[in-house]
């Protein structure tokens, strides 16, 4: 049995793998790896996003978590970075997020997270996986007296923002005037009251969910609202988070897409030239752009590419001392603060940056020539081992030949997709080997 994917489990609501019934198992299996890790507090964070099934998933969650031992603190709606911070910060053994990320109102999902805050190892998933399919988790041997108790904590909310705040020392933002798209997610109410405690001018759009609307039309995955509304309120920049809050994509003043290889580039020359850039090197995933690499490469900054998954990147990052990292989709990773990608503190050290240098953030932004790209998402009836796709590895093996040009297809690890990605120097060659593979992959799996 596989459960974990590229970002936790994840799944239609109601259908297996995300039912109550699973989920409860979810909930005994951490606590049995907690247990068997020799974790001493006894305590998981419990939190969620504005889905209507996460109602269901933490009940269910929380049960298995008290029938066997472990209290259960409850944080309600909480973007995943938060869940990940405290964490750490109530001293618990793990940390659980119910959260489908960026997908429709009719997924969920779980995260999970270990003591340090630090998404669990594929050493520690595969135990939870053995755990649930050995059926070896009675929770018999646990007396009525041992039964965990659930705590709400009511200052979570507070906790957390005043913890982001911290981590640009809380620097006045006066001044800035930014739309923020919150995507009816898990930072509908958060987000907003961050930036304009620190001063900024807050159009805050998507901040009320109903259970059925986070991601809908909103937010990280729909940058042309934010653009839109950027240009309509005159804005200095423009923040889309996506339903978990732990991505983000801006929009500059003129409406156009800052996304996250460019965060990341802006950041690490910053970084740099205050000679806090650890390892002088920043970690990215093979999807990043390789305008962003010939950039690094002329500013003396090492690039290190891992596979897809923010927790790829975090692994990459931990092992080789880096504190900068994240994807093209708007991941980042400031590890002198947070163990996980965050889209608010994210936010925060951009708008900071734009402060301080007293530039905007096409300015900012403006550190290197993207190449040409195409991201297509194709449904797929089932996922047949890429090495088994010959047409489309003997498409992918041409456009290499052609020199400054490469194809990316992969599966998606939380949704039955192929993603096909080509980059060339010319748009007119992006477009042509785009639609090539995109009809192989629909003769062979459409």
């Amino acid at each position: 049995m596989k459960l974990f994917g590229t970002d936790g489990i994840r799944g239609k609501a109601n259908s297996f793998p995300i039912t109550p019934e699973l989920a409860l198992l979810v909930g005994k299996a951490v606590a049995k790896n907690c247990e068997a890790a020799g974790h001493g507090s006894r305590r998981a964070v419990l939190g969620k996003d504005t889905r209507l099934s996460g109602y269901m998933l933490e009940n269910a969650i929380s049960a298995g978590l008290l029938s066997m031992g472990m209290d259960v603190l409850e944080v309600g709606p909480m973007p995943t970075p938060a869940v990940a911070h405290l964490t750490r910060s109530l001293c618990a053994d793990c940390g659980i997020m119910i959260t489908a990320s960026h997908n429709p109102a009719e997924d969920n999902g779980i995260k999970i997270f270990d003591n340090s805050g630090f998404k669990l190892s594929d050493d520690e998933t595969a135990a939870i996986e053995k755990s649930i399919a050995d059926e070896t988790l009675s929770s018999s041997h646990i007396a009525n007296a041992q039964i965990g108790k659930a705590k709400r904590i009511d200052d979570a909310r507070g906790r957390y923002i005043e913890f982001a705040k911290s981590t640009i020392k809380n620097r006045s933002l006066s001044g800035l005037r930014i739309v923020l798209d919150c995507a009816n997610g898990a930072a509908y109410s958060m987000a907003p009251a961050i930036f304009r405690e620190l001063g900024a001018e807050v159009i805050a759009v998507a901040t009320t969910p109903d259970g059925q609307n986070i991601n809908l039309g909103c937010g990280a995955l729909h940058p042309e609202n934010l653009s839109r509304l950027v240009l309509e309120h005159r804005a200095d920049a423009g923040v889309a988070l996506d339903g978990d809050a732990d991505r983000v994509i801006f929009c500059d003043a003129d409406g156009e897409v800052v996304d996250g290889d460019r965060i990341i580039g802006m950041v690490a020359l910053d970084y740099r030239k205050r000679r806090r850039l650890a390892g002088d090197a920043v970690v990215v995933t093979t999807m990043s752009n390789l305008g962003l690499h010939r950039a690094m490469k002329e500013a003396g900054i090492g690039v290190i590419v891992t596979d897809v998954g923010d927790h790829r990147v975090i692994e990459a990052m931990r092992e080789r001392g880096c504190n900068l990292g994240g994807e093209q989709s708007g991941h980042v990773i400031f590890m002198d603060h947070v163990t996980t990608g965050d889209g608010i503190i994210t936010a925060l050290h951009v708008l900071k940056l734009m402060k301080e240098r007293d530039a905007s953030l096409r300015e900012c932004a403006d550190f290197m020539t993207a190449f040409p790209q195409q991201l297509v998402n194709l449904p797929v009836r089932e996922k047949i081992p890429l090495e088994e796709l010959d047409e489309i590895r003997t498409l992918c093996r041409e456009i290499e030949k052609l020199g400054s040009a490469r194809a990316i297809v992969r599966y998606s690890g939380t949704e039955n997709k192929m993603r096909i990605l080509v980059e060339a120097p010319e748009r007119d060659t992006v477009e042509l080997w785009t639609e090539r593979l995109r009809q192989a992959a629909l003769r062979r799996l459409g």
